[in-house]
């Protein structure tokens, strides 16, 4: 059933495409204005068309294909969750602490030399 409803979403898909490239836009008397009437410019186009009414019905299959879609989604037989296999993490890990290394012990100056001058910021 899901196969039958996948071919028909896809079939509505494209004929819901092609009727709405087939309308003229809202705004395409509107280069006729500037020489002809200037009620028709923004006031009611008149009588649905064919391709209007068309559109509706083309969107209310295509919305209705799209809900019986996703019905397995949201009420899943099994009563589950989608997450139910995925690894869960420990929130109170516990903070890292960065090995201190430990320092060479300084050589112990020459007699008679004096001690190397200390590194600036130290």
């Amino acid at each position: 059933m899901q196969i039958f409803i996948t071919i028909i979403h896809v079939v509505v898909c494209f004929v819901l495409v092609l009727v709405v490239l087939l309308q003229a836009g809202k705004g395409a008397s509107m280069g006729a204005a500037f020489g002809g009437s200037s009620q028709t410019v923004f006031g009611s186009s008149g009588p649905s068309t064919f391709l209007s009414k068309m559109t509706t019905w083309v969107a209310v299959v295509f919305m209705l294909t799209s809900l019986a879609l996703s019905h397995p989604y949201f009420y899943s037989s099994g009563g589950g969750s989608l997450m139910k296999g995925a690894k869960q993490q420990d929130t109170k890990a516990a903070p890292q602490v960065p090995a201190q290394q430990p320092q060479a012990p300084s050589a112990p100056a020459a007699q008679g030399q004096p001690a190397p001058p200390a590194a600036p910021g130290k």
